[in-house]
């Protein structure tokens, strides 16, 4: 029953981004039909062969390691958080470590490899979205650096990137994740599911991309507008340094809206609470407008509003707000959800699609060149809605293999 829902759903998502298409009869279905191909055989790889779940394994034991070592760096600026045993501190265990992880990702950069990969998988990907190579090198870039770090590499660029193009590059900044913060997710959720939706999600902005804005790329537009690097030289430390501070602030940064937003869903749901006493929140309004989403991602009804309401904390807040939730439901805290929704829940969380990115992403373009900053906030709810969207595809596509 699962298994007809989930087709029933990804067919309604993708109506759903149709509706909003600039160009209905402009959607080049066959890519389309290529990339979902793609997408369900990537999740049953990494869902379901032992090849797939070694590797995810791997990962998560390096990053393991990694996070030791950001914690030596952590334990010796605050020394009191090891020694009084303050061991599950969100903020010292799960964000400070975005530092040495904003560190390494720096090195990499310095060091050709970053650029090297980014280079090479996006031609590859370019081959089978049907779209140009700067949208390819751009959502393989916006994986590892991050939705606003991302456009820097484009700000010679930016001035003569069409409307059309644009929306496919932020759309792809939004539907990703931050390398950098990878780690901090691996110890709020199963990483076999971050890994799953950063790869899908990878395509799946391809996919939601060509259906509302499909267009061709022309060979003399293609070499009119190339991505290029800054040519901007720094010296290895003032590039360590740089991306340390860096890491530093989005710490910082996530640490403050975690706070601010916590506590207005805090307050919300005392409001309703006092109108409707022992009887729902805030939060299970969300659920109820979202729970017809999620079961049409193949969640059963009775976990739908619980599911759903996770779901639509997360496109109100933000990803980390609403990991800490589904993170209290596992430990059996907030109430019960299966191993499916859990999983499906998941995949879905992992992304940047939330309204707070949209003023991010924006105000980033917007600090590089003015015009095209302005374009890009007035088409910010069509970009929230197509990256919502790429969550929703991703997470029935991964529901089929969980």
């Amino acid at each position: 029953m699962n298994f007809i829902i989930g087709i029933i759903g990804l067919i309604i998502f993708l109506s759903l981004a149709w509706i909003m298409s600039s160009d209905k009869k402009g959607v080049r279905w066959q890519y389309i039909g290529i990339m979902l191909v793609i997408q369900f055989i990537l999740a049953f790889v990494l869902l379901k062969t032992t090849a797939g779940i070694w590797l995810v394994t791997q990962l998560a034991t390096g990053f393991g390691y990694l996070l030791k070592y950001a914690a030596e760096g952590v334990y010796f600026v605050f020394p009191g958080v090891k020694n009084d045993g303050v061991a599950n501190s969100f903020f010292f265990d799960v964000l400070l470590p975005i530092t040495f992880i904003s560190a390494l990702i720096g090195i990499l950069q310095y060091l050709r490899i970053l650029p090297f990969i980014i280079k090479y998988l996006g031609l590859v990907i370019s081959k089978v979205n049907g779209m140009g190579k700067l949208e390819s090198f751009n959502a393989v870039a916006a994986a590892i650096l991050g939705q606003s770090e991302v456009f820097i590499s484009l700000k010679k660029q930016l001035p003569f990137i069409p409307k059309h193009r644009l929306y496919t590059l932020t759309a792809s900044a939004m539907s990703t994740v931050s390398l950098s913060i990878v780690g901090a997710y691996f110890q709020m959720i199963e990483p076999r599911f971050v890994v799953t939706a950063i790869v899908l999600n990878l395509f799946g902005g391809f996919i939601i991309a060509s259906i509302i804005n499909p267009y061709r790329v022309s060979a003399e537009e293609e070499d009119a507008v190339i991505m290029t690097e800054d040519e901007k030289k720094q010296s290895f430390f003032e590039m360590l340094g740089e991306y340390i501070l860096d890491g530093f602030k989005v710490a910082i940064i996530v640490a403050a809206m975690l706070i601010g937003y916590i506590a207005l869903i805090a307050m919300l749901n005392g409001i309703v609470d006092a109108f409707t006493p022992g009887e729902m929140n805030f939060q299970t309004i969300l659920g109820y407008l979202f729970a017809p989403l999620a079961f049409l991602t193949g969640i059963a009804w009775d976990d739908a509003v619980r599911a759903g309401s996770v779901m639509a904390t997360k496109l109100v807040s933000n990803e980390f707000v609403a990991m800490l939730d589904i993170q209290s439901i596992v430990k059996g805290k907030t109430g019960e959800l299966s191993e499916h929704a859990v999983g499906i829940v998941s995949v879905f969380l992992v992304s940047f699609a939330n309204f707070s990115s949209i003023g991010i992403i924006a105000g980033a373009i917007k600090s590089l060149n003015d015009k095209q900053g302005d374009v890009v906030a007035r088409f910010g709810l069509k970009l929230l809605y197509g990256a919502t969207l790429v969550s929703f595809i991703s997470a029935t596509i991964a529901g089929f293999f969980i």
